[in-house]
């Protein structure tokens, strides 16, 4: 008598955002029976946020700067990387029927520069390939060795030959990633490193008046000296918007990791604006210290350097009467004002979170050493990365070395 064919393994993936859909692609690839698990009412919420002002997928500078991206833990995503590299993204992309293009500051994009249309081809393809998506299931742990789940219509246990978490970090939990996940690991003893925001603004605490008058203002020609990670000074041009409480934007997100790192540790930090980044400090001293007549040095600064706005009002709520009215001390904050930070926003306003399941508590294939048959992909591992496509080419990539892992772990039990 001849013995029954085996039955595929079963692999339950929670989560549905770009790493848990990626593992579910590879898996399927390796003859696997795959079940993903959403809490929301359908995939990919806050994949599909990411793109409502332009898809940024990945980034085209070269490969060795781009791994330097992801800072303290750059070996580890290289890991990842090697196997599902910026270009393997693109090419990915194409293979869904989407077309990308690299932006003038090297990021790329969707042709059409929204998510919707890739992750409507991306579920189609994983439903074609025989992926089951199940939503409005909330992972709540394990019990005898199943997974349970709050749903619509009462609690549900599901069995499955190894699980993958991809459960995002903790920021914009409206979408999913509420970091409810953390206890649940942490009762099995895995260790989790606290998870804070990333990619965040800052309060600053500006008077009412200042906060009334430029809440919403853009600034667009300044650069900031900021210390970096190795207590040295650095400068960076870019653009950043003041919010009624402090400071937020893409050059503000930039710094934002080594900045909440000192504010955690100090309580607060200071940065250095230069309102004029175009003209060197004898030009600003030089004109700031012209003799301007019968004119209030307001209209003399914006007469001679464009100083106004929301630039003359900074002037003004960062520096003391006495400051403002000494040419010598008023040219000199020109160049280099400085700004207390007190604090990040809130995580759950933060567009990533850093922290999370600590790669010291996982093996080489991704599985949690205090939890066998258990992996994690995403955001949900502690590391971070600046805006530019970096997020999200590592999440993807850790999703395909969880599937991976999964798949070798599997042939070997």
């Amino acid at each position: 008598m001849s013995a029954s064919p085996r039955s595929p393994s079963r692999v339950a993936i929670i989560g549905g955002g770009p790493a848990g859909l990626m593992a579910a692609e590879v898996l399927a690839a390796g003859g696997v029976a795959v079940d993903v698990y959403d809490a929301m009412a359908s995939s990919g919420r806050k994949f599909l946020l990411a793109g409502k002002g332009g898809m940024n997928i990945t980034h085209s500078e070269p490969y060795d700067a781009f791994v330097a991206r992801y800072a303290g833990r750059s070996l580890e995503v290289a890991r990842w990387l090697a196997r599902f590299t910026p270009q393997g993204v693109r090419d990915w992309i194409h293979g869904l029927g989407i077309d990308t293009f690299v932006g003038t500051s090297g990021r790329v994009f969707p042709l059409e520069m929204k998510a919707a249309p890739l992750l409507r081809a991306w579920l189609h393809r994983l439903r074609e390939s025989g992926v089951r998506l199940h939503t409005r299931h909330r992972w709540q742990g394990w019990r005898d060795g199943r997974l349970v789940f709050a749903t619509p219509d009462g609690e549900t246990l599901v069995e499955a030959d190894a699980t993958i978490l991809a459960l995002g970090g903790a920021s914009w939990a409206r979408l999913g990633s509420d970091g409810a996940w953390v206890p649940l690991l942490a009762a099995r003893g895995v260790e989790v490193a606290p998870l804070v925001p990333s990619n965040c603004g800052f309060d600053t605490d500006w008077s009412a008046h200042f906060s009334e008058k430029h809440a919403g203002a853009p600034l667009i020609t300044v650069a900031v000296e900021y210390e970096n990670r190795a207590g040295q000074r650095e400068r960076r041009r870019g653009q950043f918007v003041v919010t009624a409480s402090g400071i937020e934007g893409s050059l503000v997100y930039a710094l934002s990791a080594p900045l909440r790192d000192q504010i955690a540790a100090r309580g607060a930090t200071t940065i250095w604006l230069d309102l004029a980044p175009d003209h060197d400090a004898q030009r600003v001293r030089a004109e700031v210290l012209r003799p301007r007549g019968a004119r209030s040095m307001a209209s003399h600064l914006q007469s001679r350097l464009g100083i106004k706005g929301v630039k003359a009002g900074l002037l003004r709520e960062c520096l003391d009467a006495a400051g403002y009215n000494d040419p010598e001390r008023l040219a000199g904050a020109i160049k280099a004002l400085p700004l207390v930070l007190k604090r990040p926003r809130p995580i759950d306003e933060a567009i990533s979170s850093a922290g999370g399941v600590r790669f010291e508590s996982m093996d080489a294939n991704g599985m949690l050493q205090a939890a066998l048959g258990v992996f994690v992909a995403g955001e949900m591992i502690d590391w971070e990365a600046p805006t530019g496509g970096y997020l999200l080419t590592a999440c993807f990539a850790s999703g395909r070395a969880a599937g991976e892992g999964v798949l070798r772990w599997l042939k070997a039990v």
